[in-house]
């Protein structure tokens, strides 16, 4: 699919004799992928990069690339570990024709940031990473797309207000967060207080400890508490031993919210029956009914390309995520080219695509996504791009869409936001740019 090493030093050489610039290749546009297939996220990495992979070979395969302009990728095994993924970013960086990173992991993408930022090339952080990096006028490279923690805090709180009744039905409510000890486990900790004081509930805040293999004193004392909800803000393993130990202690299983990385198959299957009528938030839905998904099951792995190698996992939570991320990814390349020329386009082209990532409910239907994700409309200093999220409910079997599409409370998030930002301009002496500041550098 890449081509090959003698291929590329003719390429290098005749355009050497003829002395024309080398910023990229004319017929290709390179993702570098810091993948995990192997190592206890395995299941996440295998889903997710499959589910990436099978969109990239659906576009090449269907529309012979975008606009002519072949898809290609090289993975570099992360095992989630930082040291690794950045290893990966400074061997692949170099390759001609980057479009932008996808690492699927908070740690890799903080590490990559001023990285990226020489380098000018976008930093893909779909539903994770640094929250103030949505606000672009400090991150230009960054970009947390269709969820960010602290809107994943504010859906879920709002989520559970439509159970009540209402945000008044919250005041003098009791919700305790469950959340993995690290730092992205710990980033939601002041949204949820902010939340708190505004909302009236009463709030506590639990921490488990990498891995999560032990939460027996946790669920006692949030049995203890009363809670009525409790978030479980989990990674991996702790997600199915939360579900077990809170049945074990009697509390309600579907009075239990699983945030953005809870909510897997993966996350349910292990807990069996303590996990029927466990309710998680999602960006995109889960499932291989959608037109987009019927196309790759028969393109894509009718033509034996298929990149997952149990295809029961065709349209799970992590593989329609990677689906999703193909597709923000192609439009936004698509929508640079419209721009800059049906061509291969710089790093900085591409993030000039996804400054203007706007794709409304009728282009998403056209993808033969409608259902699978609501929408988004990235700008030049919103990088996350107001997505909303609906909620699910595992069946035992499956998962199934219990609520509408939900938005999250910017009026009081993006004053947040924006704090944070400007104390990280201050600290790195970053200027905040301005919309005259989005041109793409030459």
């Amino acid at each position: 699919m890449l081509l090959s090493k003698s291929l590329r030093t003719a390429a290098l050489a005749a355009a050497l004799a003829i002395g024309a610039a080398l910023p990229v290749y004319a017929d290709e546009q390179f993702f570098p992928l810091q993948s995990y297939r192997v190592g206890p996220y395995a299941a996440g990495g295998t889903g997710f990069f499959g589910g990436f992979i099978d969109y990239l070979n659906l576009v090449n395969i269907r529309d012979g690339g975008v606009n002519g302009v072949k898809l290609t990728w090289e993975e570099g095994e992360t095992q989630y570990e930082v040291e690794r993924g950045v290893e990966v970013y400074e061997r692949l960086k170099n390759h001609p024709g980057v479009a932008a990173w996808n690492p699927l992991s908070v740690g890799i993408a903080y590490a990559m940031i001023d990285r990226i930022t020489k380098d000018k090339v976008p930093l893909i952080t779909i539903n994770h990473g640094r929250t103030d990096s949505t606000d672009g006028r400090v991150f230009p490279y960054v970009f947390p797309l269709l969820l960010n923690p602290y809107s994943e805090t504010s859906g879920i709180v709002n989520y559970i207000a439509t159970r009540e009744g209402g945000t008044d039905k919250l005041k003098g409510k009791k919700i305790v967060v469950l959340y993995h000890g690290s730092p992205y486990g710990k980033e939601t900790i002041p949204i949820y207080q902010l939340l708190a004081d505004k909302y009236g509930f009463s709030l506590e805040q639990i921490e488990v400890p990498h891995p999560g293999n032990e939460q027996q004193s946790q669920w006692l004392s949030i049995r203890r508490a009363k809670a009525d909800y409790v978030v479980l803000r989990g990674w991996g393993v702790m997600n199915p031993v939360a579900l077990k130990t809170a049945q074990k202690v009697g509390f309600p299983v579907d009075h239990i919210i699983g945030n953005v990385w809870s909510n897997s198959e993966e996350d349910v299957i292990p807990a069996g029956d303590a996990a029927k009528g466990y309710v998680a938030i999602t960006t995109q839905a889960s499932g291989a009914e959608y037109p987009v998904l019927q196309e790759i099951i028969k393109t894509v792995y009718g033509a034996g390309k298929g990149n997952l190698d149990d295809k029961k996992r065709i349209g799970s939570v992590y593989h329609n995520l990677g689906i999703v991320n193909g597709i923000l990814n192609v439009e936004a390349i698509r929508i640079a080219q419209q721009k800059f020329g049906k061509r291969t386009l710089s790093g900085d082209e591409v993030r000039w695509g996804f400054e203007h990532l706007q794709l409304d409910p009728a282009r998403v239907e056209a993808l033969g996504a409608k259902g699978l994700f609501h929408s988004i409309n990235v700008t030049w200093d919103n990088h996350e791009g107001d997505g909303r999220v609906t909620f699910q409910q595992w069946d035992g079997v499956k998962w199934k869409v219990v609520s509408d599409w939900i938005a999250p409370d910017w009026a009081s998030l993006r004053p947040t936001i924006e704090k944070s930002a400007a104390a990280y301009a201050a600290e790195h002496n970053i200027k905040i740019r301005t919309s005259d500041d989005t041109a793409v550098s030459e």
